[in-house]
């Protein structure tokens, strides 16, 4: 009680009154460029209008539609690699940063998967069933090179001070982005034509078949992910340890055995969103995974580190921002070159979602050694 009596008689600093200056300023550009778009999509004649934007031309209900499913699949994409994020800080308590590059490991086996089953005829005419095995083999790959990663790169360094394993993830992704490299060769690598009724629109919505499979299939892995954690032996065993590893241990549970766990599905996940990056945009390089992972981050931390729901409504976040933001708001402010400004506008939620929480729109979950 006297900490928090003290804490609310202290002064404000310099930098207290910055952040709440450059919170003012976030809020204010936001809602000027929303109400910019309105008064655009009421009539781009009007006088506020002319004067945020005279050559505003405003969205119709199609193209704002269209945004706003893109972001959502794209979100889903983020949100499926933010969960290894949050799954390895939940448990250990760092950034694994070589994440990003497990997905474009995914990315890059779906492709030589794809490819071999459309020589053989298969992918032309059994989609679905080419579809399972891509999925199958890359889920696999992925929780085996996350599992190799942990085993040889990381816990030789528990206990290490933890800016050791932080570098040691960023060589980890170099690693994996040369090894691709040298194997595959520089150029993108492009996944087979999918068949029409993937690529059509479909429902009276009009939304394209592959945006529609993305989002069903990233809902379907978030529910399996949340039975595994919540409902079985071995996701009891990984909220123990993510709680206290050491009363964990002392209680039976196998400490090492739960952290690999927590690698393989992590990276199953990573694994699964490859294989949708690859079926949406259809071309991947040994560089895929730098800047989803990248956002990935952002989304874990925007949903708040170490929570799992929290990633996937970061994910969606960003997803959705970077789709609808560009137009939404800087557009109506006149702003030029907005399709160039996604990547900005998804560290702007960031940044924005920082200033007003810091801890992240669910609140961060620490490892025990990390509360106070």
């Amino acid at each position: 009680m006297i900490g928090k009596a003290l804490r609310r008689k202290a002064p404000r600093t310099g930098v207290d009154w910055f952040l709440t200056v450059m919170r003012v300023a976030a809020l204010t550009v936001v809602a000027v460029g929303l109400l910019a778009f309105i008064a655009q999509e009421i009539d781009t004649n009007n006088p506020f209008a002319r004067w945020a934007n005279p050559d505003a031309t405003g969205l119709t209900r199609a193209q704002f539609q269209g945004l706003i499913v893109s972001g959502v699949a794209q979100g889903a994409m983020y949100g499926l690699i933010a969960l290894g994020y949050s799954m390895v800080y939940g448990v250990l308590g760092f950034i694994n940063f070589a994440h990003g590059e497990v997905f474009m490991v995914g990315a890059m086996t779906g492709m030589i998967t794809s490819t071999k089953l459309a020589d053989a005829g298969m992918w032309e005419s059994n989609f679905i069933g080419s579809l399972v095995l891509i999925v199958f083999v890359s889920v696999i790959v992925c929780a085996l090179t996350a599992v190799i990663m942990e085993r040889v790169a990381y816990r030789p360094l528990r206990g290490s001070p933890r800016l050791i394993p932080l570098i040691t993830s960023i060589g980890v992704s170099f690693f994996l982005q040369n090894v691709s490299l040298v194997l595959l060769g520089p150029a993108a690598k492009a996944y087979p034509d999918v068949p029409d009724w993937v690529k059509s629109k479909h429902t009276f919505l009009e939304i394209e078949g592959a945006k529609i499979l993305v989002i069903v299939v990233a809902a379907a892995s978030m529910v399996c992910l949340w039975y595994v954690v919540e409902r079985t032996k071995s996701g009891k065993a990984m909220r123990a340890v993510a709680e206290d590893a050491e009363i964990a241990a002392l209680m039976g549970i196998n400490v090492n055995r739960t952290i690999v766990k927590v690698f393989a599905l992590g990276g199953a996940m990573a694994g699964m969103a490859g294989i949708l990056w690859g079926i949406l945009f259809r071309s991947v390089v040994h560089t895929t995974g730098f800047l989803p992972g990248i956002k990935a981050f952002s989304a874990a931390v925007v949903g708040g580190i170490g929570h799992l729901g929290g990633a996937m409504t970061g994910g969606l976040s960003i997803g959705v921002a970077e789709s609808v933001g560009p137009l939404l708001i800087l557009e109506p402010l006149g702003v030029s070159g907005v399709s160039q400004l996604r990547d900005a506008v998804a560290f702007a939620v960031l940044i924005g979602v920082l200033l007003l929480r810091p801890n992240g729109l669910f609140g961060e979950r620490l490892p025990s050694e990390d509360r106070t």
